[in-house]
């Protein structure tokens, strides 16, 4: 049974980044928002655990019916994205394209590789063609980082269009705690004081989830969410789609709705196994890096960190015979098989270069 959720939280959330995190080692631990997909997948496979009474020590159980931290059984997943729910619908939103610089006191626009291409930046396949970011006078005026779901589609196809600041969406909150020590007397450590940032999403904000391969969900609930288990509420809602690439097309950009992991860092080992056709690969426009990893509940370790090319990603292609997209997502699968198409990770907008 295919599910569209939205989820509210009841107080702050908090989802940590991939840093190890213990009080004396790193004092602050920073939070995500929205949370990765690897973070959101345990959130919904946890709950059907609890759905399906299944007894939290019963690991044979669990790996049968639930599956394992890289066997997901029938489970597929896509999101978590930032969405906003009021009586006008669902709005979702995501990070503007890396490629959008600004335009005017208060618009971005997307920057086209340029043409000619006289200037290249040197890359591992080679030189790129740079992309040009100058549309106008950039003043020192801070832009928004966000785009409503129809904003950031006119955004690709090369319209200017006006960012929404995190602010209104969601705020930062750091409080501060001191570790105990495990004893009897229960006493604070000396010199261990560390600082944690939540997050508190704004008035009808929360998260958008799709999921399928469990059967009976309520259409509303409750869930245990993040660091330090805050809890959401989530009601079904209806779904939206992110456009693929359709007919053939010859010119075309990528942006990354979700992050992706690719072997080779920022691009995988050939782009011939996500497109049918040949492509070439243009340009490209990267927010840096994120480096993902957490703590393996079951093994009791931490999980290893890697680096994937972040949400927000725009990569631009030309294709002299036309391309297709063969799959829902482009990202590879990790290094210890783990097939992370299913649980979100590298979901892409397709969109024509006019």
């Amino acid at each position: 049974m295919k599910m569209q959720i939205f989820i509210e939280p009841e107080d702050v959330w908090l989802f940590r980044d991939g840093k190890p995190f213990d009080a004396g080692s790193d004092h602050r631990a920073r939070s995500l928002f929205p949370p990765y997909p690897n973070v959101m997948q345990g959130v919904i496979r946890s709950h059907q655990i609890i759905l399906q009474g299944i007894r939290l020590n019963d690991k044979k159980r669990i790996s049968s019916e639930i599956g394992t931290s890289t066997d997901y059984k029938n489970f597929s997943m896509r999101g978590p994205f930032v969405a906003k729910l009021n009586d006008n619908g669902l709005t979702p939103y995501f990070p503007a394209p890396a490629d959008a610089t600004p335009f005017s006191d208060t618009q971005l626009k997307s920057a086209p590789p340029k043409k000619p291409a006289s200037d290249v930046l040197t890359s591992h396949t080679g030189l790129l063609p740079s992309l040009c970011f100058a549309h106008g006078n950039p003043t020192k005026q801070e832009y928004g980082t966000w785009l409503k779901y129809k904003e950031l589609l006119k955004c690709l196809r090369g319209d200017a269009v006006e960012p929404v600041s995190e602010k209104e969406l969601f705020q930062r909150e750091s409080r501060f705690g001191i570790e105990i020590e495990a004893n009897a007397k229960r006493v604070t450590k000396e010199g261990q004081l560390y600082q944690t940032e939540f997050i508190r999403p704004c008035p009808n904000v929360g998260l958008y989830v799709e999921f399928d391969g469990y059967e009976d969900w309520p259409q509303s609930g409750l869930l245990r969410m993040g660091g330090e288990g805050h809890a959401g509420r989530y009601q079904s809602v209806g779904q939206f789609d992110l456009p693929k690439l359709g007919e053939t097309l010859t010119r075309f950009k990528v942006y990354f709705a979700s992050p992706a992991y690719f072997s080779k860092g920022w691009r995988p080992e050939k782009w011939d196994d996500y497109f049918e056709g040949d492509v070439t690969l243009e340009a490209a426009a990267l927010k840096g890096y994120e480096t993902i990893g957490g703590y393996d509940v079951a093994n009791n370790r931490q999980k290893a960190a890697l680096r994937f090319v972040p949400a927000g990603s725009v990569y631009y292609f030309s294709s002299r015979s036309g391309a297709k997209l063969k799959k829902e997502a482009i990202t590879d699968t990790l290094p210890n098989n783990n097939d992370i198409t299913k649980i979100g990770f590298g979901q892409v907008i397709v969109m024509e270069i006019k």
